[in-house]
């Protein structure tokens, strides 16, 4: 069974679409805030707002943004300075 608190709010227009402010307490407890991505989808009758997690960038995809325009040149920080193996 769910436990949640009760929260009540309305339903408003925005543009063509409708819109649900977030009370602060749910949106901190869900771990949302200004700019999260959300998944919105209706399940039997309820509309359900459930927070995405933070996509990690693939490093395959860091690697295919390299361009010769944008690779740097090697760089010489100094000589090593703890345990560096060379």
């Amino acid at each position: 069974m769910d436990t949640h608190s009760v929260m009540i709010t309305k339903v408003q227009k925005w543009g063509n679409s409708l819109g649900v402010r977030l009370p602060k307490a749910a949106a901190q407890e869900a771990g949302v805030s200004a700019g999260s991505e959300v998944d919105v989808s209706a399940v039997e009758g309820r509309i359900v707002v459930r927070p995405l997690s933070p996509k990690r960038p693939r490093l395959r995809d860091l690697l295919a943004g390299i361009r010769r325009d944008n690779l740097h040149a090697e760089a010489f920080l100094g000589a090593a300075r703890g345990r560096e193996q060379l």
